[in-house]
């Protein structure tokens, strides 16, 4: 497709100054990497007699060392050649040459995922900023809930006021619930009376709007009683229509996107594929009822902030250079309720703000699960030929004649008014097989694809321009990482599986961004296994008198020291570069620490128990209830320990081991001969690992609020302390 425009649709540029900066901290990095490789190989080669430290412990702690820099290295891929793209969105062709989309929204869970905030997302998503009958969207309901039907049917009853205003008035916010409860985007004509008039009714209608889907759930949980359960269920498809009049001027003719309630059939016999499952289902009854060519993904609490999304994303596919490889443009997820502090890192930054546009810079940046327009074609990964054999599509697409017809460019769209065809049509679709089959639908589905020759686009919103889309995101810490053991689990599934980066990218994209996928994928379990060596073996060698790195006049204690500030200067001019305070370094600093050793730990080690068969893969969905109170600490700075105690207490033992070890080792060089030449880098490891995680024995000692380690868990670790400096100075003993 080509713009009528000979001026460009969208601009893709780089910064040389930061391209320099990141390659010459790369090399002189990589420089000292190689020095402290020299030092720890040339200790092993040491007699025994003169070596001062034993072997196990230098073995542990250079294996750590090794990981981290070989995950390092993999990251360096992000900073080679970032770009950032500007689009022109005015640029584009008349509304009439804009291809069809359709919209998939995914939701599981009403008790988890609120009716009220869903419905929101979906009318955000009809009232783009796009002819309405080339929208078609979709709401898959994986738990097969009545609520959710009942709630979309009202959705569109409402709909017939929100759409209108929105349209005729401009609104830039269409997600109701946001723009009733702001000021600041009251109304772009304030002082215009048939303005106030038409908010004031429109609100009127959202409020009954809300009143009758909390009534309608409430009268919908006697019906979903006689559901068997959110796991074994028959499916449901239906055209959401609405004929009422009420309201509404006469004769007002409203269009309106195609809305569709999907809910798939599941069994508790058969593995349902969690997500991915629920997108295929959607992918298949979207391509016999719509088939549009492009395909807008949103998770089920991520509104469409900016209506024009989709004139932009439009502004890639419309370039007759790059469309024809172009699988999908990727927006950031952005969220709405960042605190200002934002202690858990909630907002992803490093991949929003690094990660992404690094591999933008190469072939494209990862399939991130929501915010992407995507290209039906390369979603399906087809390419359909005249004489090929049906034999052939059947084994590739299953065994639907009407979705296979739906692959061919010159397929016709059934009939709505034929009710009692489509039906049966669509409810055969949502039975039959899968698309594709990926644990982590998002990144191996994008990385598939990229292997295959597309490529993709990174479009992130200036610092004077709407973020696109905003969602909810995890405000306490039991939430945050029990969705990170989730995606742990899921990317060191692919790292470990036959679709492993650096084994199955290089012979089909480039080295370089296979090292991107690589470090996606495997930096939950090698952050793990380091992070924990350097949490516990240099404080039991420093409570033990036995060394570990050079002493202070050695001249490779300044290759350590420049390695261990290099890296955290290095974060920190990224951090101030994306704008962020000096807090949000020490902040992403922190939370690294905690996921490594408590949800990164726990998800590598559900991948690799489900490679070998001993646990059946899981899917934890993400609690998108608010908690007032769990908002009021976080807003306020302080971290909510009331979370599960597999994850407190790792992170109390730990810092109990470091507290004894620091202060058993300074003991020791002030009054038992101990040398602190030779002791110094344990200490300022051990010190470093305290002064960061602060906020642990502030929760155990000096916090009275609800949200403070509760006491049996402080016991327990301070059990489990004891356990383990014991066992630590059984062990040191025996080396000697």
């Amino acid at each position: 497709m080509a713009s009528s425009s000979s001026l460009p649709l969208h601009l893709c540029h780089g910064n040389k100054l930061t391209m320099f900066i990141n390659r010459s901290h790369a090399i002189l990095h990589s420089t000292a990497i190689a020095f402290l490789i020299h030092y720890r190989v040339s200790l092993f080669f040491q007699e025994h007699k003169t070596r001062t430290t034993p072997i196990v412990p230098l073995v542990f702690v250079f294996a750590s060392e090794l990981l981290l820099s070989f995950i390092w290295f993999l990251g360096r891929a992000y900073v080679w050649s970032p770009v950032y793209r500007t689009v022109f969105p005015e640029r584009l062709p008349n509304d009439e040459e804009l291809p069809a989309i359709d919209v998939f929204i995914c939701t599981t869970d009403p008790n988890k995922e609120p009716m009220i905030g869903v419905m929101n997302t979906l009318l955000s998503a009809m009232a783009l900023d796009y002819p309405p009958d080339k929208l078609h969207v979709y709401l898959s309901d994986d738990g097969g809930y009545a609520i959710t039907l009942q709630a979309m049917r009202e959705a569109r009853r409402f709909a017939r006021f929100w759409l209108p205003f929105c349209r005729r008035f401009g609104i830039e916010t269409r997600c109701p619930d946001v723009y009733f409860s702001r000021t600041e985007d009251y109304c772009p004509n304030s002082k215009n009376s048939d303005f106030i008039d038409e908010r004031k009714k429109t609100k009127e209608q959202y409020e009954l709007f809300k009143e009758r889907v909390r009534r309608g759930g409430e009268e919908c949980k006697f019906e979903d009683k006689g559901v068997p359960s959110a796991s074994n269920h028959p499916s449901c498809i239906e055209v959401i229509q609405e004929y009422s009049k009420e309201g509404l001027v006469e004769d007002q003719i409203i269009e309106m996107p195609l809305l569709v309630y999907v809910s798939r059939e599941k069994s508790t016999s058969h593995f349902h594929h969690f997500k991915a499952g629920a997108v295929n289902a959607l992918l298949r009854v979207s391509a016999v009822l719509s088939n549009s060519p492009y395909i807008l993904m949103l998770d089920c609490d991520m509104y469409c902030n900016d209506p024009t999304s989709a004139r932009q994303a439009m502004c890639f596919h419309f370039d007759p250079q790059m469309s024809p490889s172009l699988a999908f443009v990727q927006f950031p997820q952005a969220f709405h309720d960042i605190s200002e502090n934002d202690i858990y890192d909630s907002e992803v930054r490093s991949a929003y703000t690094i990660a992404w546009p690094g591999l933008d810079g190469l072939k494209g940046p990862v399939l991130s699960g929501t915010n992407f327009y995507i290209k039906r074609e390369a979603l399906c990964c087809h390419s359909i030929r005249k004489d090929i054999e049906l034999r052939e599509l059947k084994d590739s697409f299953g065994q639907s004649n009407k979705f296979i017809e739906s692959l061919r460019r010159d397929y016709r769209k059934p009939n709505l008014n034929d009710d009692g065809e489509v039906s049966n049509m669509l409810l055969e679709e949502a039975k039959v097989g899968f698309l594709y089959d990926a644990v982590t639908e998002d990144y191996l589905t994008g990385f598939v694809i990229q292997c295959k020759g597309w490529t993709s686009a990174y479009v992130a919103p200036s610092s004077t321009t709407r973020p696109q889309f905003l969602g909810t995101s995890t405000t306490n810490l039991n939430d945050l990482l029990t969705q990170g053991i989730r995606w742990g689990s899921g990317l060191v599934d692919v790292a470990i599986s036959r679709y492993s980066p650096l084994l199955y990218g290089p012979p089909r994209t480039s080295f370089l961004h296979s090292m991107g996928y690589a470090e996606l994928s495997l930096f939950p379990l090698l952050y793990c296994i380091p992070l924990w060596c350097f949490a516990t073996i240099p404080p039991l060698c420093l409570l033990n008198g036995i060394p570990l790195y050079p002493e202070v006049s050695d001249p490779y204690f300044s290759v350590f020291l420049f390695i261990f500030l290099s890296a955290l200067s290095k974060h920190l001019h990224e951090v101030l570069m994306t704008g962020r305070p000096i807090r949000k370094w020490i902040n992403e600093q922190r939370i690294w620490m905690i996921k490594s050793v408590t949800c990164h730990t726990y998800g590598s080690l559900d991948a690799i128990l489900k490679k070998f068969g001993l646990r059946e893969a899981s899917f934890l969905t993400t609690n998108k209830v608010a908690d007032d109170e769990q908002i009021k600490l976080y807003r306020e700075g302080k971290f909510d320990f009331r979370a599960s105690a597999i994850f407190v207490e790792p992170l109390v033992t730990v810092m109990l081991v470091n507290l004894a070890s620091v202060a058993g080792g300074v003991f020791r060089m002030m009054f038992m001969g101990g040398d602190w030449k030779k002791m110094l880098g344990q200490v300022m490891l051990s010190v470093y690992i305290i002064v960061v995680n602060y906020v642990v024995i502030e929760g155990m000692v000096m916090r009275k609020d609800k949200g403070r380690i509760p006491l049996h868990v402080s016991v327990a670790s301070v059990v489990f302390c004891l356990i383990f400096l014991s066992l630590g100075s059984m062990v040191s003993c025996s080396l000697f």
